[in-house]
């Protein structure tokens, strides 16, 4: 198998999705929401650290509000570059700004069977498998843990899942289930077998944590606490916005931007706060609320209007970002899904986002489709090679290869021809063939793909995890389970 790992670097297409000013414009809008409305903190820990620095604490509301200029000094020790290592050290992904890389998407609850089709509820072997094909496919830079491992228990679940990734995969992990302080700990133990020891995780973090607000200008205290443990050892973690339009946030999308920017920077300075330079990341997957139902829509222009967005807000800060992207709205693998994961990934690459999530959901993160996971994949392909651009130079001019051919001829017995023709972006799952040949078999993308992730499955061999790691990591995981 290939090590490599495809990401957009050194892009030659360039968007601007808000000008310098209305960027500062939403900056004081959030710092004033911190200021004067509050966010909320059900965490003791979280309100002692605000308490210590000055912030004015509403300890029975659990609601936080800080002056601008706490805010601002907090974020001025995040660190703007690093790296996420991964088990196997030719497979670490530099957030420099200068590259975008694609992961799974995270915690679905159902899975469309690879081999029935049927819809079911997920499990740790479903986390398995994805992990497998993942492992496999150089699109994917990163897992996020991608579905929940429902046949697990609840107090340990987070933990089984990112051992059996470790188990499957040597790319890197991030995780959005590490829900409180004991489960992070333990994961920081199991992590820190994989280089030497836990205190090493700060030069070598092969585990990443990511953790949900609860829009509207509100944390969960688990996930508050977890992520204090997180910068406490180095760990990269991040707070993801999924603020609605017209639900969890305003119906306009400046002021949902404004709302989310809130909730995560917020979040980004109680870590600096507390522990000045650990690495963080900004996270956002906003979205708007359908208008006929309410429901989360998972696709649409105010999606991809955020993909891009987002990142420059993230760019204000100087930190990278884990953005939302794919996810579909989308039942199954369809025009639809189509449409809205080539157009937010596109605005999310367009401005250069650090990390893209929802390879292989539909149904708005609900349900995984292995069909949907390759598709995905060629997706990025297709928005990897655009954004290269057009390259021109004397070579690429082949000023030699048409005067040789001259007016009538044709191409392809050159020289310059055989060694480009490569160049040329070939697809796996667009279908090219004659119309009689599609007439007559009637098979498409979804065929070809999910035939794709099945010999995956069932021919790729992950690099093993040591034996010994993996008794350790069950150890670890049943103390928990004991208590």
């Amino acid at each position: 198998m290939s090590k490599k790992i495809k990401s957009i670097t050194n892009p030659k297409l360039h968007l601007e999705i808000l000008t310098p000013q209305e960027v500062k414009k939403i900056h004081d809008a959030t710092l004033w929401i911190i200021e004067k409305v509050g966010v909320r903190f059900p965490s003791k820990r979280a309100l002692e650290i605000w308490a210590a620095n000055g912030a004015q604490v509403d300890a029975e509301k659990m609601v936080v509000r800080a002056k601008a200029e706490l805010i601002e000094k907090a974020l001025k020790t995040c660190p703007p570059v690093y790296q996420l290592a991964a088990r196997d050290p030719q497979q670490d992904l530099p957030l420099d700004g200068n590259h975008v890389f694609v992961g799974t998407d995270g915690c679905g609850v159902e899975v469309l069977d690879i081999h029935s089709g049927k819809r079911r509820v997920s499990c740790l072997q479903d986390v398995r498998d994805i992990s497998l094909i993942a492992d496999a496919t150089e699109e994917v830079g990163f897992h996020w843990v991608p579905v929940s491992a429902q046949d697990m228990p609840p107090e340990t679940r987070g933990l089984h899942e990112i051992k059996a990734i470790w188990e499957n995969s040597t790319k890197h992990v991030q995780t959005e289930s590490i829900y409180n302080e004991q489960e992070a700990r333990a994961a920081v133990e199991m992590a820190g077998l994989l280089v030497g020891g836990k205190d090493k995780l700060r030069h070598r973090p092969v585990l990443s944590l990511m953790q949900c607000s609860a829009s509207p200008l509100g944390h969960d205290g688990g996930s508050l606490d977890a992520a204090l443990v997180a910068g406490e050892y180095g760990i990269p973690t991040g707070f993801m916005s999924m603020a609605a339009n017209l639900t969890t946030g305003p119906a306009t999308l400046a002021g949902n931007l404004a709302v989310g920017n809130a909730e995560v920077i917020a979040g980004t300075a109680l870590i600096q706060l507390a522990f000045p330079g650990a690495p963080v990341f900004y996270a956002a997957a906003q979205t708007a609320s359908d208008l006929r139902t309410g429901a989360y829509t998972g696709g649409g222009p105010e999606d991809f209007l955020y993909g891009a967005a987002t990142n420059v807000l993230s760019d204000f800060y100087d930190i990278p970002l884990s953005m939302g992207s794919f996810a579909t709205g989308a039942k199954e693998p369809n025009w639809q899904a189509g449409i809205e994961n080539s157009l937010s990934t596109f605005m999310a690459c367009i401005v250069m986002s650090d990390m893209l999530l929802g390879v292989g959901f539909l149904h708005g993160s609900r349900i995984w489709s292995f069909a949907e996971m390759m598709m995905d994949c060629e997706l990025f392909s297709i928005i990897h090679k655009t954004m290269q651009g057009i390259i021109v130079d004397d070579e690429t001019l082949a000023l030699d290869a048409i005067a040789a051919v001259g007016p009538g001829g044709n191409f392809l017995s050159q020289k310059h021809t055989l060694k480009h023709m490569r160049d040329l972006f070939l697809p796996q799952f667009m279908d090219r063939r004659p119309y009689n040949e599609w007439e007559t078999k009637k098979d498409d993308a979804r065929d070809w793909a999910l035939a794709k992730a099945l010999k995956t499955l069932e021919t790729h061999q992950p690099d093993p995890l040591d034996e010994k790691i993996k008794l350790e990591m069950s150890k670890i995981i049943s103390s928990l389970e004991s208590k």
